[in-house]
């Protein structure tokens, strides 16, 4: 009791040190009291209290003098509780008033005087003290889903409060501080958010805020994290061979991961730059065969892993080389003559890839006539011709062929000429 006296004769004391003019609420002049103006009886005064806000009802005075009614406020948490003018209501016949923009949660003392034109009041009622709703609770329940492809659900339980209009969504990581508002989500009964377009593999933290109809917030929901999926795992050990003919195959271990659906072979003519998809292979295969018509011809290669939600496994990974088997070494050709009435050519193999030998033979019957003959499938390192005539020119080329069909190149033309005989 002794207290609660305390109290009011300091906030009665504060009222009269910082009190305002009734109609200049920004200057600090000292009030000017008539104790004969009629004062809004203190046990008529009823309050109900909002969130930020709280409304008054009161008897309104019969005191012809009255033109409004002053009230005082202090809020009792800030260092400083002196009573100060905040609003002036301007019509004697007012018994409702509602102040706003207030602190949720806080305790406010109040009092009121009655004024007239000419800034004179009332002595002040009995002050009072109302305090201000807490903000609504927090969402109940909230859930943030991990493992998804590049996105985050969250879900949570519609707030119980009728008077939530909607909320607000939250996003922020373990290494920052600031929150992000994603998205503001109409209706209660909202239950659900899917933040999309995120980063693979990575810790995201999320808060859901209801607000009122009044844009009021609630307290933050608890914080809840989750996990976008991280990229499958790529192939092991890939490997290109180097030695069959026209093409080059691919050799591959499965990638760890369950849930991998295809492979995807990328090709390139050189270790860097960018790769060109060749193929898009089931899970079940782990080989593959690039046809190429062309010998030696070189390629690097990478595979990448596809799984059931269309990630893909990281391309940044090194590539191996594969290579069409070369063409052979050309036969060393070591003999080239006229004996007697042939032709006679020897070599050597130049390569240990070749079965066989082709032997091409370019015939000049004239100045501007040339004909070719071929002959195939020679095992030996030895070619006699004797289909040749005196004075007719000769040129000969070798070309080597391994078991696959690959030919060399053909050794330099070699020019043979059996003489004509003189006239005796």
């Amino acid at each position: 009791m002794r207290n609660w006296v305390k109290i009011t004769l300091t906030l009665l004391l504060a009222l009269l040190i910082s009190g305002c003019s009734t109609k200049n609420l920004g200057e600090g002049n000292k009030p000017k009291i008539d104790e004969t103006l009629e004062v809004i009886d203190s046990g008529s005064i009823r309050t109900i209290s909002g969130i930020t806000s709280i409304a008054f009802e009161w008897q309104k005075v019969d005191d012809s003098r009255v033109i409004g009614y002053n009230l005082y406020r202090a809020n009792l948490s800030e260092e400083s509780t002196k009573l100060k003018l905040v609003h002036f209501i301007e019509n004697r016949y007012s018994s409702h008033f509602l102040d706003e923009d207030l602190t949720p949660n806080t305790k406010y003392a109040y009092t009121f005087s009655s004024g007239t034109s000419n800034d004179v009041e009332s002595k002040p009622t009995k002050t009072f003290q109302v305090m201000t709703l807490p903000k609504p609770e927090g969402i109940a329940f909230i859930q943030a889903i991990s493992n998804l492809p590049r996105q985050i659900k969250i879900i949570w339980r519609p707030h119980e409060s009728e008077a939530v209009e909607y909320y607000k969504v939250f996003r922020s990581t373990p290494q920052d501080s600031d929150w992000e508002k994603l998205e503001t989500l109409d209706g209660r009964l909202q239950a659900e958010y899917i933040d999309t377009d995120l980063k693979d593999n990575i810790v995201y933290l999320y808060k859901v805020i209801a607000y009122t109809f009044q844009d009021i917030p609630s307290l933050d929901s608890e914080i809840v994290k989750a996990q976008t999926k991280a990229l499958p795992a790529g192939v092991q050990n890939l490997t290109a061979t180097n030695n069959q003919p026209k093409k080059i195959t691919l050799n591959w271990e499965p990638s760890a991961s369950v849930d991998a659906v295809r492979y995807i072979i990328y090709r390139n003519t050189s270790p860097d730059g960018s790769f060109s998809e060749l193929k898009q292979l089931n899970n079940a295969t782990f080989t593959y065969e690039d046809f190429i018509n062309e010998d030696g011809k070189r390629y690097f290669y990478k595979v990448t892993t596809i799984d059931k939600d269309g990630l893909e496994s990281s391309p940044e990974v090194n590539p191996v080389m594969g290579i069409t088997l070369t063409k052979l070494n050309k036969p060393i050709l070591t003999l080239a003559q006229i004996q007697g009435e042939k032709a006679i050519l020897n070599w050597q193999p130049g390569d240990n890839r070749a079965k066989f030998y082709n032997i091409y033979k370019t015939i000049k019957d004239s100045f501007f006539k040339t004909r070719k003959e071929k002959y195939t499938n020679i095992t030996d390192l030895r070619f006699e011709d004797k289909d040749i005539v005196r004075g007719v020119e000769y040129q000969y080329s070798i070309e080597a062929v391994d078991e696959n069909g690959i030919v060399s190149e053909k050794t330099n033309e070699t020019l043979l000429v059996l003489p004509k005989l003189l006239d005796k």
